[in-house]
């Protein structure tokens, strides 16, 4: 029967949420240092000016607060993540199949998709795979993808070089 572990808040401390300190370094909501004081006389002036005393480095020795509006700089905290979020980008990895007789047509079929998807900043993986009989003519299969290579060479560099996995041959190109 053991009690519930009380649970991490996100982000930094703040007021009482502050402890094991007893000295803190102080900075005012006006951004002056106020140097090294005792924790209660930090957390009084903070709620005589009627705002929060704020954790902004705990690993400080001693540890640096400063006076603001707790809910206000969440807000901002949020704010600040959702915008870099936003300007994230995910690369996917796009994956183009071939097979060793590919034709012509097919191949640049699937060389104008391939270009496309380096133009969008994707990672593409080209599987070559082998069936039947094929396998005993794996140099036609890496010939195709020696083909590609010098095909995309301006626009892709090779990021895995052809390898083998079982009947397949996997490589992973990545836009320039």
């Amino acid at each position: 029967m053991r009690s519930m572990p009380v649970p991490q808040k996100e982000g930094p401390r703040a007021n009482r949420d502050i402890r094991g300190v007893r000295e803190v370094q102080l900075i005012d909501e006006t951004g002056q240092n106020r140097g090294v004081m005792p924790f209660f006389d930090a957390l009084r002036i903070a709620e005589d000016a009627g705002l929060d005393l704020v954790e902004i480095a705990p690993n400080a020795s001693p540890p640096v607060c400063k006076i603001l509006d707790y809910g206000k700089y969440r807000f901002l905290e949020q704010k600040k993540a959702a915008e870099a979020r936003k300007k994230q980008k995910t690369v996917e990895v796009k994956e183009i199949k071939l097979r060793p007789g590919i034709d012509d047509h097919d191949y640049d079929v699937k060389m104008k998709a391939m270009k496309g998807f380096f133009e969008d900043g994707n990672k593409v993986k080209i599987t070559l795979r082998f069936r039947g009989r094929e396998m005993a003519h794996q140099d036609l299969g890496l010939k195709v993808l020696e083909r590609v290579k010098a095909d995309v060479g301006d626009l892709a560099k090779v990021e895995q070089e052809p390898n083998f996995e079982g009947r397949q041959v996997v490589m992973v190109l990545a836009p320039r």
